[in-house]
């Protein structure tokens, strides 16, 4: 992608932090600074929310703040008070001046909002554009989605996570149980990760921004954080997998425990393997997934995973008082990711998808507790529940051939 291209330019590693990580050999973020683009940053502050419940209030407080720019990209946009009170900021913003832009996936919206919604914001003020708008023209491209989950203000503060904007996300009117889902705020050198990914999509559509570094803060003033953060992306268009090659890299190197939450158990024979290999090699492995489910069918394949994993000693466990919407590891009370990805092949190969890298950070233990509590509320899959079914085998194995078009 020519934008993306682009975005490289403002990305400068700091030769002191690629010499401390080389010195202590962390080969995770050697892989990261090898083959990708996206600086290994060291001054931050990032609070971890468990619930977009949490998280919610604390994104309206940093949006008000707001003086230059608001830039905001997610996959699912739809009315309700989520989105209400985020806009009436919005709307206040842009017409005092602030630098307003939307982009929302015209997929994920699609019944949600209106197919000229992108045309009401831009009459209030407030830039947008609907990525990839659904046509009976568009072909192939329709797979590609844009499923991140971005919000930058000013440059000073950037959230992500797994939550879209819509009540669901915060436990109003969820038709699914208890939504568990979490979100982030970060504050330091990792937002400028967020914003460059941020410009690179806007400028694929409205080539408007020569020089990206006008909106980066410069974070002199040292944040009271500790170790290294690095947001990444992930889109359709590379040969390097960056998402898939850190969840593998995260499970090779496990020594005690990784704990995983997922929504979609869907996952390729690398990841079965390294997962029960870790589990064989006495790594405590632990994945939550949905006690109810949003997709059905979806969730059948899942289960269809569920049983070599268990089988092969992998404990799996399902989130009793509703949907995990979650996209988490946490591993050895050292290293983590979180983000928008889930572990199937849509997200992994046909998506725009952001993660966020975390390494001997304060927030790893907050995210590990808060699997460890989830746990507490789910039921474990007993090998006696993965028995063969031969009518339910014969479904799951039918599913299984379909699972990259869910």
């Amino acid at each position: 992608m020519e934008s993306e291209e682009k975005g490289k330019k403002f990305f400068k590693q700091d030769e002191k932090i690629l010499e401390e990580i080389n010195e202590k050999n962390l080969s995770n973020l050697k892989y990261i600074s090898n083959y990708t683009s996206y600086p290994i940053t060291c001054n931050n502050n990032v609070d971890y929310y468990k619930l977009g419940d949490d998280v919610f209030p604390v994104m309206l407080e940093e949006l008000k703040k707001a003086e230059k720019f608001i830039f905001f990209e997610y996959f699912i946009v739809a009315e309700g008070k989520m989105w209400n009170s985020i806009l009436e900021i919005l709307e206040e913003k842009a017409a005092n001046g602030v630098d307003v832009r939307v982009i929302y996936d015209d997929l994920g919206c699609l019944a949600l909002l209106d197919e000229s919604y992108n045309k009401t914001l831009n009459k209030k003020g407030i830039k947008c554009i609907q990525f990839n708008k659904i046509g009976v023209d568009a072909g192939v491209i329709m797979n590609h989605r844009d499923h991140r989950k971005i919000l930058v203000v000013d440059g000073k503060v950037a959230f992500s996570g797994g939550i879209n904007i819509a009540d669901e996300y915060i436990n109003i009117n969820s038709k699914y149980g208890h939504w568990k889902d979490n979100g982030m705020r970060i504050k330091g050198d990792a937002v400028w990760n967020y914003t460059v990914m941020f410009l690179e999509m806007w400028n694929a559509y409205k080539k408007e921004d020569d020089d990206f570094s006008k909106f980066k803060y410069d974070f002199s003033k040292k944040e009271d954080g500790q170790g290294y953060v690095v947001p990444y992306g992930e889109n359709p268009f590379t040969d390097e997998k960056v998402a898939e090659n850190i969840y593998l890299n995260i499970i090779s190197n496990a020594k005690k425990y990784i704990y995983i939450y997922t929504p979609y158990l869907i996952i390729d024979t690398d990841v079965i393997n390294n997962l029960i290999l870790a589990a064989k090699r006495g790594v405590d492995v632990r994945i939550v997934i949905p006690g109810i489910p949003d997709k059905k069918i979806v969730y059948t394949v899942s289960e269809s995973y569920a049983d070599p994993l268990v089988k092969g000693g992998v404990k799996v466990y399902r989130y009793t008082p509703g949907f995990v919407h979650s996209k988490v590891y946490v591993s050895d009370d050292k290293v983590a990711t979180v983000g928008t990805i889930n572990m199937d092949y849509r997200s992994l190969y046909l998506h725009f998808e952001c993660g966020c890298y975390f390494e001997n950070v304060d927030i790893i233990d907050d995210i590990k507790q808060d699997l460890l509590d989830s746990m507490e509320k789910s039921h474990e899959i007993t090998i006696d529940e993965t028995n063969p079914k031969p009518l339910k085998d014969l479904w799951q194995a039918f599913l299984r051939l379909l699972a990259p078009l869910m």
